[in-house]
């Protein structure tokens, strides 16, 4: 049996202890950000991708996405195009740079013949670099 005796001394005695509710606040609120933060940053035009095994290249900081959906019509990151819209609509998305890469995302069943027309509007619009995307699978075929 224990027993505490009071010295008399001071009842304000200090604690020895780190006080984390602070922090634990702020990964939270940091936490709430970046989960309403994460699904604004993808691109939402659903496409059926082809798969491809080929080992995927680094993705630049914010790419610049060309989607031909399977009824083949045309979108620039979210927002719908014409083939006559492309070139303006995409200096204004690139600056007028045209070294940078135009990331082609076209459904399974757009014909080859679409997908040559969309390549051969954007080297007319001077865009030469073209990256296609694809979906990524495991092992070989």
């Amino acid at each position: 049996m224990g027993i505490h005796l009071n010295d008399g001394g001071d009842d304000l005695q200090e604690t020895h202890e780190i006080n984390v509710t602070p922090f634990i606040d702020v990964m939270l609120v940091l936490l709430i950000i970046f989960m309403v933060a994460a699904p604004l940053a993808t691109v939402d035009i659903k496409v059926d991708l082809p798969a491809s095994t080929a080992k995927p290249a680094p993705r630049p900081d914010k790419p610049i996405y060309l989607s031909i959906k399977e009824d083949k019509s045309l979108y620039l990151d979210n927002e719908q195009v014409t083939e006559e819209q492309l070139g303006g609509v995409l200096d204004k998305l690139t600056k007028a740079d045209k070294e940078k890469t135009i990331f082609v995302r076209g459904d399974k069943v757009v014909e080859y013949g679409r997908l040559m027309e969309v390549m051969d509007a954007l080297r007319s619009a001077g865009y030469l670099k073209i990256g296609l995307v694809g979906l990524e699978t495991v092992g070989t075929k």
